[in-house]
C-alpha cells in the first residue's frame, strides 16, 4: 500500500450495463489498494452480480445499494441493459434518472471527496457542486470514440441533427481517421436514447460539469486522439490506461472446479495451437433470427474449428432468443465446433494455446482482453453504443478485419463471414493482421503499463486542489 497524505472517500456510480459496471469495479479495487475508501453505488441486482473481490479490500470497499425505481414502460425487475431489448433502454434511463434523490441523500451524509461517474447522470453536477464534491467523468470508451463525439457544446446543442451526419468523420478531427458510424449503427443507437435527455446531452453535460475526464486508453495505443482531447473537451484528460484484466484478474478455484470448463478445456486440449477461433457477441447484441442463421452458416462455411458462446438475449418483449442456430447446425459441425449456452470463462478460453482468433461484437473490454493475448480479431460490430467505432479503429490499426455489412440495414452474407474468418485465421493475406495483433500484447497486455496509468490517475485525485472563488 502506498503512503498517502490524505485518505480520500471516493464514490463510484456506473451506468446500468455490464460493460460499464465491471471497469468501474476494477478502478474501485485499485483505489482501495492505494489506501482510499470507495463507496460503489448501484442497484441490488447489479451489485449481487459483481464478481468476488479479495477479503483484504473489504474494509475500505463498501457497496451502497439504491433501490431500482419503477417507471412506466420498464418491465418489473429489470436493472440492466442485458435484461431488455434495445427499444426498452430509454425506460431504463428514465429509471436511472430517478436515482437522483436517493443518491443525493447518501452524499449529504457521507463526506465524499470525489464521485467517479458515467455518461448517464446529466443531473449529477447540480447536486454535487453545492456539496463541494469534485467529479470525474469516467469514459469506458476509447479515446477515438470520445474524439468522434466531439466538444460538449456541440453535443448539447445538437450540432449533428441527422443520422447521416454521424456517418462521416467530423471536422474537428485533425489527424487521419476512418472513425465514423455506419447508418444502421447510429439508427440503432438512437433507439436506445431517451428523447427528453438523449445520450449526446448526457455526455456533453457530464463533460461540462466535471473537474477531470478519464478514459480507458493510453498514448501508446491512441496517441492522436489523446493529444486532441484536452483542447476539444476543455478539461484535464488523465487516461486511466487500458485496464488489462490480468492486473487484478486470474483464474479462480471455482473455474477449475467448473464442469463446463473441464469439458471445454479438454476439447481445446485436443486441438492444434492457434487453430480454433472463439465467438462471443457479448450480453447485449441481439440479431434477428435470419441474421443469426446467416452468421452461423458463415461460421460453418469457414471450415475451421470454433468455440461459440451463445447468450440468451431478449429479442422483443416477452420473447427470448432460446436458440439462434439454424436446424441441424450442431450436428453438421460436431467434429469441429463446441457450442456453449450461457456463461463462460472468457479469459481462460482466450488464453488457451489452441485459440488463434476472436470473432467479437467489438466491445472495448473484450477486444482489449484479446489483444492483450495477441489474438487477431474478426470484427462483427454490434449495432449499439460505440461498437461500430471500435470496429473501424481496430480494422484501421490492422489488428483485425471487419465483416462487410450493408451500411443501411446491417445485413450481411454467410460468404462474407466465412471469407473474413479464413483471412484472419489461416490465409496468407491475413499474416500482417496476425503479426500486428501479436505485437499489441506489449501494450494491451502490459500489466506494469496498466498500473502506471492507474497510479497517475490516483495521484491526480490526491493532489487536486479545487478552485476557490
Amino acid at each position: 500500500m502506498s503512503i498517502i497524505q490524505q485518505k480520500l472517500h471516493i464514490a463510484v456510480f456506473p451506468w446500468l450495463a455490464y460493460g460499464h459496471i465491471l471497469p468501474f469495479l476494477e478502478v474501485s479495487k485499485f483505489l482501495v489498494q492505494m489506501g482510499h475508501r470507495v463507496s460503489y453505488i448501484s442497484t441490488p441486482k447489479n451489485i449481487s452480480r459483481l464478481p468476488k473481490f479479495p477479503l483484504e479490500l473489504s474494509p475500505n470497499l463498501s457497496f451502497v445499494v439504491l433501490s431500482m425505481p419503477q417507471v412506466e414502460g420498464l418491465p418489473l425487475g429489470v436493472e440492466s441493459t442485458a435484461d431488455i431489448p434495445v427499444h426498452k433502454v430509454p425506460y431504463l434511463k428514465k429509471a436511472y434518472d430517478n436515482l437522483e434523490t436517493p443518491l443525493a441523500d447518501f452524499l449529504k451524509t457521507s463526506r465524499v471527496d470525489w464521485i467517479i461517474h458515467d455518461f448517464a447522470p446529466h443531473w449529477l453536477p447540480r447536486i454535487a457542486a453545492p456539496m463541494g464534491i469534485s467529479l470525474v467523468f469516467f469514459l469506458i470508451y476509447s479515446a477515438s470514440t470520445t474524439a468522434f463525439y466531439g466538444p460538449p457544446d456541440k453535443l448539447i446543442g445538437g450540432h449533428r441533427q441527422r443520422s447521416e451526419e454521424f456517418t462521416v468523420t467530423p471536422e474537428w478531427i485533425d489527424y487521419p481517421s476512418n472513425i465514423a458510424f455506419k447508418l444502421h449503427e447510429i439508427v440503432n443507437l438512437e433507439q436506445c436514447m431517451d428523447q427528453e435527455a438523449n445520450d449526446f446531452i448526457r455526455w456533453g453535460s457530464a463533460v461540462q460539469g466535471c473537474q477531470v475526464v478519464t478514459l480507458r486508453s493510453c498514448p501508446e495505443f491512441e496517441p492522436d486522439p489523446l493529444r486532441l482531447l484536452p483542447r476539444l473537451l476543455q478539461k484535464p484528460v488523465v487516461p486511466i490506461g487500458l485496464l488489462p484484466p490480468l492486473v487484478t484478474s486470474a483464474p479462480s478455484d471455482e473455474d477449475d472446479e467448473d464442469d463446463t470448463w473441464k469439458s471445454l478445456g479438454k476439447w481445446l486440449d485436443g486441438k492444434n495451437p492457434k487453430s480454433v477461433f472463439y465467438i462471443a457477441l457479448g450480453t447485449e447484441v441481439a440479431l434477428s433470427l435470419s441474421l443469426s442463421h446467416e452468421l452461423a452458416l458463415g461460421i460453418e462455411k469457414s471450415g475451421l474449428p470454433f468455440v461459440w458462446i451463445i447468450k440468451n438475449r431478449p429479442l422483443v418483449e416477452g420473447q427470448m432468443a432460446q436458440d439462434i442456430l439454424p436446424p441441424g447446425f450442431e450436428d453438421r459441425v460436431s467434429d469441429r465446433g463446441f457450442v456453449l449456452r450461457g456463461w463462460a470463462p472468457q479469459m481462460r478460453i482466450l488464453a488457451h494455446p489452441s485459440i488463434g482468433g476472436f470473432l467479437t461484437h467489438c466491445g472495448w473490454s473484450s477486444t482489449i482482453e484479446a489483444l492483450g493475448l495477441g489474438l487477431p480479431l474478426i470484427l462483427f460490430s454490434g449495432a449499439s453504443s460505440d461498437l461500430g467505432l471500435v470496429a473501424r479503429l481496430l480494422h484501421g490499426k490492422r489488428v483485425g478485419m471487419e465483416i462487410e455489412r450493408n451500411e443501411v440495414d446491417g445485413s450481411f452474407t454467410s460468404e462474407a463471414v466465412a471469407k473474413v474468418i479464413r483471412v484472419v485465421m489461416v490465409e496468407a493475406d491475413g499474416e500482417p493482421i496476425r503479426a500486428n495483433a501479436s505485437a499489441m500484447r506489449e501494450i494491451c497486455g502490459n500489466v506494469e503499463l496498466g498500473r502506471k496509468y492507474l497510479t497517475e490517475f490516483t495521484r491526480f485525485l490526491e493532489n487536486y486542489k479545487p478552485l476557490t472563488l
